[in-house]
């Protein structure tokens, strides 16, 4: 994969200097921005910032899937434009990041387990066994049910990355419509990854449509209610 930025890339990921907004706040104010000032750039530091902080979400067995290809060329970003269905915030977004789950994940077990034995996290003889067991139950598993697995978890990193990028003051909006084998064929990504998620991020040049929710009466219940 062409320059391919995965979660193991090292960076420093401090966020002194930047207008800190109270966790809540974010949620809040997070919105789906569809016109983006296509003046604004993003320094490719800032960028691989977001994504460490982003890939601190959760995963399966910690086998982080997720992988990340960041594109901020603006003819390549124009050649995403017709394979995202000529949806215009892919040519005025500050970057376009394009989610997508390794479906050999678990071939990382050594480097993922490594690192938490060189941390004191776990022994060397837990590394082991869980080494052992897990490249067995994932590389076993129907290509169906390895597929869900891992666009779930790479659901959870989409939205910590959507939400640090609104805490440090830009916009996102999450697209699955696009088409993915598009996606493989103009950046040459192999069948080992599936595109999941589309994600221009910039500054918004007009506000995210504001939306509505469910009462959440309707739709949280305790302890087996009776769901409509």
């Amino acid at each position: 994969m062409t320059q391919l930025i995965d979660s193991q890339v090292k960076v420093q990921t401090s966020i002194t200097g930047h207008n800190n907004i109270p966790f809540f706040q974010v949620v809040g104010e997070r919105r789906s921005v569809r016109k983006y000032d296509n003046s604004v750039r993003i320094a490719d530091e800032e960028l691989l910032e977001m994504l460490t902080i982003a890939a601190k979400a959760p995963s399966s067995a910690n086998m982080q899937p997720w992988r990340f290809m960041v594109i901020t060329d603006e003819e390549l970003k124009a050649k995403l434009v017709p394979i995202a269905f000529n949806q215009s915030q892919v040519a005025e977004a500050s970057a376009v990041i394009i989610v997508m789950a390794d479906l050999e994940m678990y071939t990382l077990a050594e480097d993922i387990y490594g690192a938490s034995v060189k941390a004191g996290y776990m022994s060397e003889e837990v590394k082991t066994n869980m080494i052992a067991n897990y490249t067995k139950m994932y590389s076993s598993l129907p290509a169906d049910r390895l597929r869900e697995l891992v666009a779930f978890d790479t659901g959870l990193v989409a939205m910590q990355l959507m939400l640090t990028a609104r805490a440090k003051g830009y916009d996102t909006v999450p697209m699955g419509g696009y088409n993915r084998d598009g996606v493989k064929e103009l950046l040459g990504i192999s069948d080992r990854y599936l595109p999941t998620l589309m994600l221009p991020i910039g500054k918004a040049a007009s506000p995210g449509h504001p939306s509505t929710r469910l009462p959440i009466e309707n739709i949280a219940y305790f302890n087996g209610g009776k769901m409509d």
